[in-house]
């Protein structure tokens, strides 16, 4: 039966802003911190209704991100039932094919799968996530001289594939001791993007 998912991206990294994996460079600091959330307003999985819940990813990047061997620690928001679990894992495995799955072979290791309580909003291309005690962060965008928020489109790699995102810069970025890869993070003022996205399969 495949999927439709539609909603929004919150993403934050170490990266300066902007950052150069989106353009396929190199990260920054030569490795890649990250959170990566998707809140889905609708959408099925072979069915199951997904709308309203979220999965979020804390992640590791040992490199270039074009390279992948991601290690990642997964995060379902505690709504989210056995079903709807297992409908989105199979999404974001890349077991459901689609658009998703060429971001799913990226991630060579997945250290634990959770569900705790994920607060997640974006309003007016402001947002903030917040997963369980793992994770936080509060963004908000940059703008052109006319008011409209700066926009990112047909770049080499995407979390939300064929989607424009929206430059911005994290105020709070902070990460503590996620499912043991021992990445401790408190900064401000690095990259953040937000997106809405639409895939299908």
């Amino acid at each position: 039966m495949g999927y439709h998912l539609e909603g929004r991206l919150l993403e934050v990294c170490n990266c300066k802003v902007l950052c150069p994996c989106w353009i396929g460079e190199d990260p920054d600091y030569g490795t890649c911190d990250t959170i990566v959330a998707w809140h889905f307003d609708k959408g099925t999985v072979d069915g199951v209704d997904v709308a309203g819940r979220t999965l979020a990813m804390i992640a590791h990047v040992p490199g270039n991100i074009l390279q992948g061997n991601w290690t990642a620690a997964v995060y379902l928001d505690d709504k989210t039932s056995p079903q709807q679990e297992q409908a989105l894992l199979g999404v974001y495995t890349g077991q459901k094919g689609g658009p998703v799955a060429e971001l799913a072979k990226l991630v060579g290791k997945v250290v634990s799968v959770e569900k705790v309580p994920i607060t997640f909003t974006v309003q007016g291309g402001n947002g903030t996530i917040k997963v369980g005690d793992a994770g936080y962060a509060e963004l908000e965008p940059y703008k052109s001289a006319s008011g409209a928020t700066t926009t990112l489109t047909d770049t080499v790699f995407s979390t939300v594939p064929g989607a424009p995102v929206f430059v911005g810069k994290a105020k709070e970025y902070r990460t503590k001791n996620h499912a043991g890869m021992g990445k401790d993070i408190n900064i401000k003022g690095h990259n953040a993007l937000q997106s809405t996205f639409m895939f299908d399969a």
